[in-house]
């Protein structure tokens, strides 16, 4: 890779870390072909991308995005690493604790979701447990939709009570 790839891909790379609230940083070395084109396939069906990268280029990538505050992440870098870029902050941890019950590896190295970072393959519990947005807009709708609900059936069952309230108030208006 000449210098001015190098400075193409890098600056190709903080794009795409400046966009994504959510990537996984993981050790995928040692796995063989057929079990790394594995977990590739579940990465896709899952709609996670996931690449091997320099560890170099992501950490002068990852200083070149001012607006995100990375962490301890740079200390993870090192060793083999592999990227993983999802829409939904628990998708890839699900991926990597399936895949382990098969493999001794990916291990969990760090995580950035929603500017939240995780250090560490003892967090991969934690990360499967995080609910996406859409899941908790879902839970509080339900929280807000029960009170609504107990009024309404409560007027229902109030039944001529509650119109002849209503034709009062409309009354003295």
């Amino acid at each position: 890779m000449t210098k001015e790839q190098k400075a193409q891909y890098i600056d190709e790379l903080a794009a795409e870390l400046k966009e994504a609230g959510i990537f996984y940083l993981a050790d995928t070395a040692e796995l063989t072909v057929e079990a790394i084109n594995n977990l590739r396939r579940k990465c896709f069906q899952n709609n996670i991308e996931l690449r091997v990268i320099k560890n170099t280029l992501l950490e002068k990538a990852m200083d070149r995005v001012e607006d995100k505050d990375f962490g301890d992440l740079r200390a993870v870098l090192s060793g083999p690493t592999s990227i993983m870029f999802a829409e939904v902050g628990n998708a890839p941890a699900k991926v990597i604790k399936d895949f382990r019950k098969k493999n001794d590896k990916p291990i969990l190295k760090g995580a950035y979701v929603e500017e939240a970072v995780y250090i560490g393959d003892e967090q991969l519990d934690a990360l499967v447990s995080i609910k996406s947005k859409e899941e908790l807009i879902g839970d509080i709708i339900s929280l807000l939709q029960s009170p609504a609900k107990n009024v309404v059936s409560g007027l229902k069952g109030q039944g001529a009570k509650i119109a002849g309230i209503l034709k009062t108030l409309e009354e003295r208006a």
